[in-house]
């Protein structure tokens, strides 16, 4: 089955997919554009970024690609990523994965405690 293609904005992308690029470019994007041209004739410049499900091109200028990774405290004044940025990230993982963890142990005492309570 083919992967599904998508052309998006920056913006629009949930912060899971733009830490995920973050990691595929930490050089930055600029240097990563590609030009194509879309269904009306006009060039684009996108970022490509794929992942196992989609293949993205993700809309944005060379200024643009500049300005984002400018205004981004995950990019040092060098343009470049940030050492620790896989760490705080893991961290960050983890710490949700604990979150779902528990809530999903706690919904399925609740949800026993409640079944139990409806058996008279």
């Amino acid at each position: 089955m083919a992967k599904k293609r998508i052309v998006i904005d920056y913006e629009k992308l949930p912060d899971e997919t733009i830490n995920r690029i973050k990691l595929e470019y930490p050089e930055g994007y600029e240097e990563n554009l590609i030009t194509f041209t879309n269904a009306e004739g006009r060039y684009i410049s996108a970022l490509p970024f794929e992942t196992d499900e989609i293949y993205y091109l993700i809309r944005m200028t060379e200024r643009e690609a500049r300005k984002i990774i400018k205004d981004d405290d995950d990019f040092g004044d060098d343009g470049k990523l940030r050492d620790d940025f896989g760490d705080e990230l893991e961290a960050e993982t983890e710490e949700e994965d604990d979150k779902e963890e528990y809530l999903d142990d706690n919904f399925d005492e609740a949800a026993s405690i409640k079944d139990d309570s409806f058996d008279d």
